[in-house]
């Protein structure tokens, strides 16, 4: 009887393969939303038949490229409280959140390119990153350091002027007093304050 074959190393290599170009994507792709796929594949080292394998089109690799990078700030929240108190993991959190939407620009134009065609997919939504600050308004609340009730959709529209500041100017000062200002509203009528 044969042995049936392992097959884990190709798909650990499949998926170093597949994290490799995404990150050479997210590189190019914030760089120039028009990056060439022949670059990304390249700086992935990785040849054209193993990139389509992975994505075939635009649209796939762009929508996969914002899916993940979402997840690694969502995925951020549960690594933060298992290390700082609820409140100062929140704080930190949100700093993370700041910095990704700041130094995306690029990845944003892309996504706008990639969903604003006739037929092209829908933009994912940012349900991993609403969860995510569930997760760290639920831990605040429960330490009573943060205000019962407040919703992660309550908590996006509170920051939603995050993504109104200019990515391209000095945006670390106007985004701290923005999410310091959060902060403090999320602190006021909690009951351990």
């Amino acid at each position: 009887m044969r042995q049936p074959k392992e097959s884990s190393p190709l798909r650990s290599d499949a998926q170093r393969n597949r994290e490799r170009i995404l990150e050479a994507a997210l590189a190019e792709l914030t760089r120039c939303a028009e990056a060439p796929l022949s670059a990304i594949a390249k700086k992935a080292g990785v040849g054209q038949g193993t990139f389509y394998r992975n994505f075939p089109n635009r649209e796939s690799l762009v929508l996969e490229v914002y899916r993940y990078e979402m997840q690694q700030v969502a995925d951020a929240a549960a690594q933060l409280l298992a290390t700082r108190e609820p409140e100062r993991a929140l704080r930190e959190w949100m700093g993370r959140l700041a910095r990704f939407a700041m130094t995306k620009a690029g990845l944003a134009d892309a996504i706008r390119q990639a969903t604003s065609a006739p037929g092209s997919p829908a933009k994912p939504g940012p349900t991993p990153v609403v969860a995510a600050a569930e997760l760290l308004l639920r831990a605040g609340e429960e330490a009573g350091v943060i205000r019962p009730g407040v919703s992660g959709d309550d908590f996006f529209l509170a920051i939603a002027g995050l993504w109104q500041i200019d990515p391209h100017e000095d945006w670390q000062p106007r985004a701290t007093r923005l999410l310091d200002l959060v902060m403090d509203g999320l602190r006021v009528g909690a009951p351990g304050r």
